[in-house]
């Protein structure tokens, strides 16, 4: 990212929601292994996964205001968004 960006660097805030969803998944883990109600874990299941969802896309506006821009403005442009197209059309699909 340049330093003139209005944007503040985001990955602080996707290093950290990627941390709580570490732990969430371990406290998962030890929830499923200590017997706990399936539907208590499922519930903490989708949390998770909505949390990971979130850091996605974080980082995926990261991406956009940073190498994609960036890229755009070199000669990089087409390679670049045919390169986040191809991604973004993974991740829906997996959703």
């Amino acid at each position: 990212m340049r330093d003139t960006d209005p944007l503040p660097d985001p990955r602080k805030e996707i290093v950290d929601r990627l941390r709580r969803i570490e732990g969430q998944v371990a406290g998962i883990r030890r929830m499923y292994e200590g017997a706990r109600y399936c539907v208590d874990v499922l519930e903490q299941l989708a949390a998770a996964r909505k949390g990971l969802e979130a850091a996605a896309l974080l980082l995926l506006e990261d991406h956009v205001h940073g190498c994609v821009r960036d890229a755009m403005e070199g000669e990089e442009g087409d390679e670049k968004a045919a390169e986040l197209l191809a991604a973004v059309r993974r991740y829906v699909r997996s959703a």
